[in-house]
Order: structure tokens, then C-alpha cells, then sequence
């Protein structure tokens, strides 16, 4: 049995707050060369580009020499390269900080950012930003907000702690309570949980219900009322994906300006930011698994659809 051994430092520096792409040779036969590998692996660079990335020596080792396309291949060896980054349109609403110490920054983050780099998002995203703009290349997501989805996310200061955060929401050790506005529904004034099984296929937009044993649980409650439009607080218990806008959308309230529940309607254009989901992770509650604290964070971001209505006297408080 192969041990498992920690990758070496990078010796490429970030470039806009992205890190460079890691590759490990696999530990299998059939290639000659690393330019036979790297070819085959990156097939869907284009033809030709990854030979040129080669031949300007942009791919590196540990020791951050360039790597001939003709070096031998050498099972485990490490590589890195950068990316070329694609143009992304700015996303032109601020990434306010909320909390920070020595080992957490918790951000209020928009609508329309994503929280890490992936796919067409890459150097616009709410983890890029926060490295270029606090100085913190080591930062790292404890988790994630949906791209669509604004409010509190939780980056960790200190890449060997990260683990312990995360392990904070995988045992569910973290309070989440979202806001959402949707359609008012009388039969939804009381609370109601909501229990399903949700399954999300890979390359497939939306997640969808399915028979079997629930792995999705979400407390609902309608806490306003504003004409047909109602103000609910969400508190998930589990963390699947989708599982709010999914549960809302199966109770027959579908969260405003969703693209994807109840009716798939197409991705938002980059660029186009004039209906935002109306959904908002409101507050974070936990004790930290570092220093002991706890902590009681909430999100200042208010949600538009509540508050265009002219006679609201006052925002949602924490």
C-alpha cells in the first residue's frame, strides 16, 4: 500500500489571489514523457497549447525549474503552472468583513460572487478578492455559499487550522439560520419542517426530490408579510445542496429570482445583476474549535425585494 505523502510548497506564487494548478504524475504505466501526460491530461486546452506552455518553460517542479516536455516520465513528481485567467465582468458590490482574528475572516458577501474559484469564475470570486485585498495568500473557504446566494461565509487565516473549521460544519456543529423572500402563503404562518431526499447530478443545473431516506432537513417560518410577498427565516439542519431553494420551491413559495426552482431557465448572464436571488445566510452561530469563543455573527446585508416596499419602517435586526 502507497503512503500518502503532503505535497510540497508551491513554488509558483498566486497570481490576482489564484493559486497555480497542482499536478501529481499518477503511479501507472504507458507514458514515456511528462509532454505525453500532460498533453493527454490537458486535452481540453486546444491543440497545441499545452506544447507551447512547455517549450516557454511555464511548467515547473518543486525546485520551480522548468520541465521538458521530454523529461522522462517520473511516477508522483509534482508540477504547477498557471492558468490563463478567463475575462470576468466585475462584480461591483463591496465583500465587507465582518469578523477577524488571527484565525478567521468572516465576510458578508454579495449576490452574484462566487465564494471560490471554479469554472468561468476564477480571479472573481469572494476568496481571490479577500487574498489580494487583505494581503492574506494563505486563506482558505470553510465552506461555501452558492454564487446567487448572498451573505456570511467563513475563510480560515491559517491553512493547518482549516481542517478543524470545516469539520465544524460537516458535524453540522454550526447554527445557519438564511432569510428569504417568497410568495406569501397563509398555510405557512406556523412553522413547518420540511423533510426529502435530495439529489444532485453532476452536470445537471438543478437538484430534484427523490424517493428514499431523507438526507435534507429545513425549519421554515413566515416572520413577515408584505401584500403577496412573505419573509421567511430558514434554518437548515442538513447541508445539501440547493436544500433551501429546493424545500422552498417544493412548498409551492419558489425564493424569488431563483433561474433554476420550480422551472429551469437558464443561467444569469455575468454581467446582468438586476434580479438577485432573494435569499441571505443571515447568521452564523458556533463555538470555535481554536480559541474556545463564541461566536454570534450576522450578516447587515438587507434583501431588495423586502425592501423596495416604501412603508417597511426598519430592517432585519440581529
Amino acid at each position: 500500500m502507497r503512503r500518502k505523502t503532503a505535497a510540497p510548497p508551491s513554488p509558483l506564487p498566486q497570481r490576482q489571489g489564484v493559486d497555480p494548478v497542482r499536478i501529481r504524475l499518477p503511479f501507472s504505466d504507458g507514458w514515456g514523457t511528462v509532454g505525453e501526460y500532460l498533453v493527454a491530461r490537458l486535452s481540453g486546452a486546444g491543440p497545441g497549447v499545452v506544447e507551447e506552455m512547455l517549450d516557454a518553460g511555464l511548467v515547473v517542479g518543486a525546485d520551480g525549474h522548468p520541465v521538458a516536455a521530454q523529461a522522462p516520465y517520473s511516477p508522483g513528481r509534482y508540477l504547477w503552472f498557471h492558468r490563463d485567467l478567463p475575462p470576468e465582468v466585475p462584480v461591483p458590490f463591496p465583500l465587507d468583513v465582518v469578523h477577524r482574528d488571527d484565525h478567521l475572516v468572516v465576510v458578508d458577501k454579495p449576490h452574484f460572487l462566487a465564494t471560490t474559484p471554479r469554472g468561468s469564475h476564477v480571479a472573481e470570486t469572494a476568496l481571490a478578492r479577500l487574498r489580494r485585498e487583505l494581503g492574506i495568500p494563505a486563506l482558505g473557504a470553510a465552506h461555501r455559499l452558492d454564487r446567487l446566494t448572498a451573505g456570511l461565509v467563513l475563510f480560515t487565516v491559517r491553512p493547518e487550522e482549516r481542517g478543524a473549521y470545516q469539520t465544524l460544519f460537516s458535524e453540522r456543529r454550526v447554527r445557519k439560520e438564511y432569510e428569504a423572500i417568497a410568495p406569501y402563503d397563509p398555510s405557512l404562518a406556523v412553522s413547518r419542517t420540511v423533510r426529502s431526499r435530495i439529489l444532485k447530478e453532476r452536470g445537471v443545473p438543478a437538484a430534484r426530490e427523490t424517493e428514499g431516506e431523507p438526507n435534507a432537513e429545513t425549519l421554515v417560518e413566515l416572520v413577515g408579510r408584505r401584500g403577496d410577498l412573505g419573509r421567511y427565516r430558514l434554518t437548515p439542519h442538513t447541508g445539501q445542496t440547493h436544500q433551501l431553494r429546493v424545500h422552498m420551491s417544493a412548498l409551492g413559495v419558489p425564493i424569488l429570482g431563483d433561474p433554476l426552482y420550480p422551472v429551469v431557465t437558464g443561467p444569469v448572464p455575468d454581467g446582468d445583476f438586476r434580479r438577485p436571488l432573494q435569499l441571505l445566510a443571515r447568521r452564523l452561530e458556533f463555538t470555535d474549535p481554536v480559541t474556545g469563543v463564541e461566536h454570534r455573527l450576522c450578516s447587515g446585508r438587507t434583501l431588495q425585494a423586502w425592501e423596495s416596499y416604501e412603508d417597511w419602517a426598519g430592517r432585519a435586526s440581529c
